[in-house]
């Protein structure tokens, strides 16, 4: 017996695997290509919420950004459902100033990554990079991306305005 012939045979030989791979390689750059031109889909719900909870802002009190000028985790003592996700609050009175008026608290664009919709794409929010500008709340994915969204947000402002109503109501 010889050394090649004591080793496994695969199922498929390369060359076979090869010409399978080149049949297919057109297929995979076309997907790939639809995904990348197509505008952003809708998000499932019109409030980010991450996989394992139905907590907008992650839980933070949407009030506190604007009244005390950072992230503050809310308390399921003071909580309430607006538009399909759980708000909660750090007190009585952040509650009762939201339910008075959810559109002016609410993050811009129902918490999803402000700069990602400026791209026309869906990406979920992080609570803790977050800006305030004219008096709107915006959240972006992370630290770097929330870096390249504070270099021109007016006009990232304009452009993500432009693609989330057709999100939103698609």
């Amino acid at each position: 017996m010889t050394a090649s012939a004591s080793r496994p045979q695969p199922t498929l030989s390369r060359r076979r695997f090869l010409a399978a791979s080149v049949a297919l390689a057109p297929v995979a750059v076309g997907v790939a290509s639809t995904l990348r031109a197509a505008p952003a889909l809708a998000a499932t719900d019109p409030i980010y919420t991450s996989l394992f909870s139905d907590k907008a802002l992650g839980g933070h009190d949407a009030v506190a950004y604007f009244t005390e000028g950072r992230a503050v985790e809310g308390s399921s003592g003071h909580r309430t459902e607006w538009r399909g996700a759980t708000w909660q609050f750090a007190s009585a009175g952040n509650l009762d100033a939201f339910v008075a008026e959810p559109e002016r608290f609410a993050p811009a664009y129902g918490g999803y990554c402000a700069y990602a919709m400026a791209q026309g794409q869906t990406a979920k929010g992080d609570p803790l990079e977050w800006t305030i500008v004219n008096d709107r709340l915006f959240v972006n994915y992370d630290a770097a991306v929330k870096a390249l969204w504070r270099e021109d947000p007016e006009t990232f402002i304009r452009q993500a305005d432009g693609h989330w109503p057709g999100v939103r109501d698609a």
